[in-house]
């Protein structure tokens, strides 16, 4: 039985609540409630004009309501007088099937019915800069190689440690947190969880961190690629298989060469077979793929994939197998909407278990040094509009996420690309004014 929200406020000592959804283009919108009246939001919902956020609608759409699912509720650490709480759409009764939480679900209660439960742990890389975005916060963060710099970590100490405390207090267990490979990026990594609650906490951590950096006088970005010299935001996702039961991981097999079993490889087959379609949702902004097809960076690498390949435990490649019985899916960024994030993934994973499909062979070379000498290694997209359009073609897919969200989806990027496309920039100037 969910929890009673009225109840809730009254023992932690909760005066409001954000009713949070997230939309199409991941932003985080929400209404905040008063303790006082959110019995009345719990029973009837949170109510929002749709077309007021990216969700494909006009503003003749009748209202959408909000409801909260109170199992999910997290108290702020840092305002505990707040507490955030994700809410599931619903409109005219019925739940709204372009909603990403919704999306996700569907597909969640689809693998329970095949008997197996999917499990994330993500990577989220995010840079700290000054409050207009010009530079990395840090101005003494200069190495070439700042990757796991304990000066620059420590610079950045009153920062992180308090992120990380917080995520103590929350019970999730945050094991590590590090200087990235760019200069002023970092990364704080926590337990991996059922995939529903992997990206609700995700999208509170996004939140959190953003208000923890501007608590300190600083901005943080999760923008996949900020800088053109600097590595960008990846947003790697660990992922396996499970028993209903949580007992078994269906994806281990310690009889094989990397300890992955039949049902693994079928899985990570389905997820290569989709991964140009898949990079829409991945990679969904057309700053995405200057991280995927990005020069090399001023540390000597990108860290990023831009080929269809997978192998052991090798970074270079768009799926690597770091551990027995789990994959790194290298492909997404940090722009990408936490429950489409998991929902794509999931959806091509498990039409590779249906259809068996084999993830062809194994390549144990350096992507980067050697990936030219590999025939019929299909690349990712080179931009926004390729992604779009590839999803577009695959029925599979688009038939799997369910087509009102995809039609939505495909519809507002589109409209994203053409705005992008009609900007006017100065390099155009600077290049072309003397024609």
């Amino acid at each position: 039985m969910a929890k009673d929200l009225e109840k809730y406020a009254a023992d932690n000592g909760v005066k409001f609540f954000l009713v949070n959804f997230t939309d199409l283009f991941g932003t985080q919108r929400s209404k905040l409630v008063p303790a006082e009246a959110i019995a009345g939001v719990q029973k009837s919902g949170a109510g929002f004009a749709g077309f007021a956020a990216w969700l494909d609608m006009t503003p003749a759409h009748p209202d959408m309501f909000a409801f909260p699912d109170a199992d999910a509720v997290i108290q702020l650490p840092w305002r505990s007088e707040i507490a955030w709480v994700p809410g599931d759409l619903y409109i005219g009764g019925e739940r709204l099937a372009q909603a990403p939480r919704n999306v996700l679900q569907v597909l969640i209660k689809r693998a329970a019915g095949q008997g197996f439960l999917f499990k994330t742990g993500v990577e989220p890389e995010f840079h700290l800069i000054n409050e207009d975005g010009s530079a990395i916060s840090d101005p003494r963060d200069i190495q070439t190689k700042p990757c796991y710099d304990q000066s620059a970590l420590m610079r950045r100490f009153d920062v992180i440690a308090e992120i990380c405390t917080h995520m103590l207090t929350l019970g999730w267990h945050p094991y590590q947190n590090d200087h990235e490979d760019a200069n002023g990026q970092f990364e704080i990594n926590w337990d991996f969880s059922e995939c529903l609650k992997t990206a609700d906490q995700m999208c509170f951590f996004r939140f959190m961190v953003k208000e923890i950096a501007e608590k300190h006088g600083l901005r943080a970005t999760f923008m996949p690629k900020p800088f053109a010299h600097l590595t960008g935001n990846g947003c790697h996702v660990h992922a396996s298989l499970w028993s209903l039961d949580e007992k078994t991981c269906l994806t281990h097999d310690p009889a094989d060469e990397l300890g992955v079993s039949e049902m693994g490889y079928h899985f990570m087959g389905g997820v290569l077979a989709h991964a140009e379609a898949l990079s829409a949702l991945t990679n969904p902004t057309v700053n995405s793929y200057k991280r995927i097809n990005a020069p090399t960076t001023s540390s000597g690498a990108t860290w990023a994939p831009n080929t269809v390949t997978f192998g052991g435990n090798n970074r270079t490649h768009m799926i690597r197998i770091p551990d027995e019985g789990r994959f790194e899916f290298r492909q997404a960024d940090g722009a990408a909407n936490p429950y489409l994030l998991m929902a794509g993934y999931l959806a091509a994973g498990m039409d590779g278990l249906e259809k068996e499909t084999s993830p062809g062979k194994r390549l144990d070379i350096d992507m980067y040094a050697e990936g030219h000498k590999v025939r019929g290694a299909r690349k990712l997209p080179l931009y926004l509009v390729d992604a779009i359009r590839q999803f577009a073609k695959d029925k599979t897919l688009r038939a799997a996420l369910g087509s009102e969200f995809a039609d939505a989806y495909i519809k507002l990027k589109t409209a994203e690309w053409d705005d992008y496309s009609r900007h006017l920039s100065q390099w155009e100037r600077d290049h072309t004014l003397d024609c």
